[in-house]
């Protein structure tokens, strides 16, 4: 079975130009692992969460027009009741050490069997599921 990815907001936020770093090309790490999944036909998995983070601050016709290019391969989910659950109860349990969504996003990354991307170097300390930044997949 090939690989799912569950691609963190700030992925999204680099592939649609919205992010920034002067040292590193993220909008075109973001777009060659895209362009990666869509060429060996890998499943991205999208969330209502991710959705939600990034209508924040992208209007949601861009996102829906950019996100159409790779139609074929996103699956879109809902996160459930007894995700958010499992998410408030580790943001307590760690002193609230860790963004309470990013625990959401990785227990839903970790439940579709999907590997986490994300430029966040704290997903490796929260450790409930593997996770690399878009780079290392190319």
């Amino acid at each position: 079975m090939k690989k799912k990815f569950y691609l963190d907001s700030c992925i999204w936020m680099d592939y649609l130009g919205e992010r920034k770093n002067g040292l590193r090309p993220l909008e075109e790490f973001a777009f060659q692992l895209l362009k990666k999944c869509k060429k060996e036909k890998t499943k991205i998995i999208v969330s209502d969460a991710i959705t939600k983070e990034l209508e924040k601050y992208i209007p949601k016709e861009k996102i829906k027009e950019r996100l159409s290019e790779f139609s074929d391969l996103i699956i879109e989910v809902k996160h459930s009741t007894e995700q958010l659950s499992e998410a408030k109860d580790f943001w307590e349990k760690n002193n609230r050490k860790f963004p309470e969504l990013d625990i959401l996003h990785a227990i839903i990354a970790r439940d579709e069997n999907a590997v986490l991307v994300s430029r966040d170097k704290h997903f490796s300390e929260i450790g409930i599921t593997e996770n690399f930044f878009p780079e290392e997949l190319l």
